[in-house]
């Protein structure tokens, strides 16, 4: 998955339009911010883009995929929502396993090993995910979502709930799986963790898409006039 294309996407429920007219592209090792206010359309546009959605209108193309190819193009999707998908009577080991298996990956205990190491869990791997804290839940989320090495991460206000060392920590993650090659898209009200990691933003407002650009730095300004 080299390439994202939204073409004129809409999303309604009935009379109410969620999303309307949202048309961007971008490339292998893109950081993309959904940028705006609650209600402004960032997870369902995330629903789409991970084919949880249909939209009402437009086109999403994953490469040379459509959304219609179905398991081809969900087996190259990773996503981490406000839902974790942690089972909280199940160690991190156990979580990762289950997911390891449902996505079929060979040699599922050296993966989930490795996967326990990254997220600097290693020592608590056996220990429940019900007495563990926010950040340490997302970070067994985050590997979850990219067990299966996934070509496009989708991610729904993943700084939530961290401290600064989870959020570095989940930082420096995103970073690795960009010089990998992947594409990431995340809804996020956090402006200053994302100025400076985002390489486009998309300013959503009111379900339509008001402004987009490219700059790294001084986020929270070009924020305040995008949405005002």
């Amino acid at each position: 998955m080299h390439r994202l294309v939204v073409k004129d996407v809409a999303r309604h429920y009935g009379r109410r339009k969620a999303l309307s007219q949202i048309t961007f592209s971008c490339d292998a090792g893109d950081i993309v911010g959904l940028l705006g206010p609650n209600g402004a359309g960032k997870s369902t546009l995330l629903n789409i883009l991970a084919t949880l959605l249909t939209p009402s209108r437009g086109s999403v193309q994953y490469g040379d995929q459509q959304a219609v190819d179905g398991a081809v193009v969900r087996g190259l999707i990773g996503m981490l929502g406000h839902d974790l998908f942690l089972y909280p009577e199940l160690t991190a080991r156990e979580n990762l396993t289950f997911f390891a298996h449902l996505y079929g990956l060979p040699n599922a205990a050296r993966v989930v090993d490795a996967a326990l190491a990254r997220a600097g869990l290693t020592e608590r791997g056996d220990d429940l995910v019900s007495g563990f804290s926010r950040g340490m839940r997302q970070r067994v989320a985050l590997e979850r979502a990219l067990l299966h090495d996934p070509r496009l991460i989708l991610l729904d206000e993943p700084f939530t709930g961290l401290d600064q060392t989870s959020t570095a920590a989940l930082v420096d993650r995103l970073k690795e799986r960009q010089r990998a090659g992947c594409l990431i898209v995340m809804a996020t009200h956090d402006l200053d963790v994302a100025d400076g990691l985002l390489t486009r933003a998309i300013y959503l407002k009111n379900g339509r898409m008001v402004a987009s650009d490219t700059d790294p730095s001084g986020l929270a300004d070009r924020y305040r006039q995008a949405i005002t």
